[in-house]
This record gives structure tokens, C-alpha cells and sequence, in this order.
């Protein structure tokens, strides 16, 4: 497999709403859709966080403390997942990983990371 690109991290003032995407190139559409995906976050001198997880079967779970303001979701025919971020607040700031467990290899797979600041 390819690797695992994100995008759309930025700086945006407390309130405001980012969306990131994630990709693996050279991912086929079955081995996208068999792929358990999720966001994780990390900020500075803490652990790496999951912020919200969606499964093959489009089961999703998220972080209490993202609940009602983050979605995830998968678009099949692009071959894109993302994070919608709304109503942020300056403890999102963070950086923020995507993650992908295919499922014909039960390997993992890790993005390089997108920086996500929110001013308050």
C-alpha cells in the first residue's frame, strides 16, 4: 500500500469549523472500504488521542469530549475520509493523525500529521 496523506488543518478562531481529509495512495476502492479509519490527536507533552474512529461497516465512535461538534465519514468513490470540525475550541489545538487498519493485512498505516490551532 501506498501512504496515508491528510489535509486541511489550519488556524481558525474559537468557534469556527475546519475539515480534514485523509487519503492512502494507491488504495483500491474494496481495500478502502474494508479499512477500519479514525483520527487521532496529539497535542504538545500529552498521548496521542483518539478523536473519532468508522469502521468498515460505517460504525462510528468518537471521544467524549468531540461529541456533537466532529464527524467522521468515508466518501467510497473518492476514496477520502474526513473530520468535520465544528463549534472549535482552543483545546482542539493539536496535531491531528489519521489511521487506517486495512483489513487484508491487518496492518496499520499512520499519515505524517496536520496542525490544527484554534485561537480563542
Amino acid at each position: 500500500q501506498g501512504q496515508v496523506v491528510e489535509s486541511g488543518g489550519g488556524l481558525v478562531q474559537a468557534g469556527g469549523s475546519l475539515r480534514l481529509s485523509c487519503t492512502m495512495s494507491r488504495i483500491i476502492t474494496s481495500v478502502f472500504n474494508g479499512a477500519t479509519w479514525a483520527w487521532y490527536r496529539q497535542a504538545p507533552g500529552q498521548q496521542r488521542e483518539l478523536v473519532a474512529s468508522i469502521t468498515s461497516g460505517t460504525n462510528t465512535n468518537y471521544a467524549d469530549s468531540v461529541k456533537g461538534r466532529f464527524t467522521i465519514s468515508r466518501d467510497s468513490p473518492k476514496k477520502k475520509v474526513y473530520l468535520q470540525m465544528n463549534s472549535l475550541i482552543p483545546e482542539d489545538t493539536a496535531a491531528y493523525y489519521c489511521y487506517a487498519r486495512l483489513q487484508y493485512n491487518n496492518a496499520d498505516y499512520w499519515g505524517q500529521g496536520t496542525q490544527v490551532t484554534v485561537s480563542s
